[in-house]
């Protein structure tokens, strides 16, 4: 066969048996090293030694995570199926499957199409869908390109809506809170995720003593290749709103948990929401910087690529700032950070705890105008009043707006980020109660 010689490495005894069958072949791949368990091929993939790897059934350690990692290092992979054949590396660029029984002749000729794969994927547009699970430092040095399309097959019909913003607590998951639980009263199927990293907060916000970190869970299955719509269900925690059901997986209870919620996992979590609810809310982590300063000469895991990963799958991204002179500002430097991070987002900017106090008369007028003459080309989609009583009085009793100030201005404005129409209810009045009364001449009511 024509071409250059493939360099490959197996990984456990059957794959090893292929090795002189391989060789015999003179092409077009050539065992360059047998490998004893995973470090090792990580190894070998970190020394650039090999472009392929065979491995052989019931490979432990194999996980979504770990066939990604291998796919930023340049290594295809071609998995031999088995008794116990796992479904890890399905929708996963690079990765084929060989049938049981398969010769050294056809191997070879699948290992050749699985380095084909892998190459034409890093060639086509959106070819960065692994950048954000690693950090590594040569992904300083190329221009940005656009972001990476969501992990192939099995997409469902749902949407995706990933609430970010700046750091200084702007109300990033008051706004994702909320907008799931309207959502979710109106009759909608909805699941809330919280993907916070650092200070993942939507179980306290919704009361839910919570110690199992429905988020990991998921994760976890996902990168065994495992993870399923009923599994998804079982994992999510579930809120009565309204009449309604919200789904909720929780966040990380301490945030040294964060290595638990890999991109690679958070990707499929994410794809199977899709096809468990008609829109998931994701209450995203405030920070988007780069690693590759922090892991030096390593490929370390990134700590922001939980939420670089939802902005790029977001079907929608809604930006929550503060609207005083501390948080616009923020907001206006965070989402050119955003825009270079993710291109392919288009933030609908939301300025939230908007008052008379902190900006001046007017303020959405004010606001307004001094967005067009300092903030970026995109305009703010909406404002949302600063109503503190009816926010402290929600979290409180570990409940929502629609339920513990169901008439505040707060959960109208909320309410009409999902269009959904709230009905103002009627307050009936059939006297005066026993305890107070009222004087003909006075439009007052005084207790006794």
């Amino acid at each position: 066969m024509s071409g250059p010689v493939i360099p490959v490495v197996t990984v456990g005894p059957a794959a090893g048996e292929y090795v002189p069958g391989l060789e015999k072949l003179h092409g077009p791949v050539t065992v360059v090293r047998r490998c004893e368990g995973m470090p090792e091929l990580l190894a070998a993939g970190q020394a650039g030694l090999a472009r392929a790897a065979i491995l052989s059934p019931g490979t432990g350690g194999l996980t979504v995570s770990l066939l990604e990692r291998l796919r930023d290092t340049g290594i295809a992979v071609v998995l031999l199926a088995g008794e116990d054949d796992s479904a890890a590396g399905a929708g996963v660029p690079g990765v084929r499957r060989a049938p049981p029984g398969i010769a050294a002749g056809p191997l070879a000729e699948l290992v050749a199409a699985a380095v084909e794969s892998l190459a034409g994927a890093e060639r086509s547009p959106g070819s960065r869908a692994g950048t954000s699970a690693y950090a590594d430092p040569a992904a300083a040095l190329p221009p940005l390109e656009d972001a990476a399309e969501p992990p192939p097959g099995g997409r469902g019909g749902g949407t995706i809506t990933a609430v970010w913003g700046p750091t200084g607590a702007p109300g990033r998951t008051t706004v994702a809170v909320n907008m799931a639980a309207e959502l979710a009263a109106a009759g909608s199927p909805v699941l809330l995720v919280d993907a916070d990293t650092y200070g993942a907060s939507v179980a306290a916000f919704l009361g839910l003593l919570d110690e199992a970190a429905g988020l990991a869970q998921a994760c976890r299955l996902a990168d065994q290749g495992t993870l399923d719509p009923a599994g998804l269900r079982r994992v999510a925690s579930t809120v009565a709103v309204g009449g309604g059901r919200l789904g909720v997986l929780t966040g990380l209870t301490r945030p040294d948990r964060w290595p638990e919620v890999r991109p690679a996992a958070l990707a499929r979590v994410l794809e199977c929401a899709r096809a468990c609810a008609a829109v998931t809310i994701v209450d995203c982590g405030f920070c988007l910087e780069a690693d590759e300063e922090l892991s030096f000469d390593t490929a370390a895991p990134r700590r922001n690529g939980a939420a670089l990963r939802c902005l790029e799958l977001a079907d929608s991204v809604i930006a929550v700032g503060a609207a005083d002179a501390v948080g616009v500002p923020r907001l206006v430097r965070s989402l050119t950070v955003l825009a270079e991070a993710v291109p392919s987002a288009e933030p609908r900017v939301v300025l939230n705890k908007v008052r008379a106090a902190s900006v001046g008369r007017s303020p959405e007028d004010q606001l307004r105008e001094a967005w067009e003459r300092f903030g970026p080309g995109t305009a703010i989609s909406d404002f949302l009043p600063a109503d503190f009583p009816a926010a402290d009085e929600a979290l409180l009793a570990g409940s929502v707006l629609a339920e513990a100030a169901p008439s505040s201005a707060l959960r109208r404005a909320i309410a009409g980020l999902v269009d959904v129409t709230v009905e103002q209810r009627q307050r009936r009045r059939i006297g005066w109660s026993s305890n107070e009364v009222k004087f003909s001449w006075m439009p007052v009511r005084l207790p006794r």
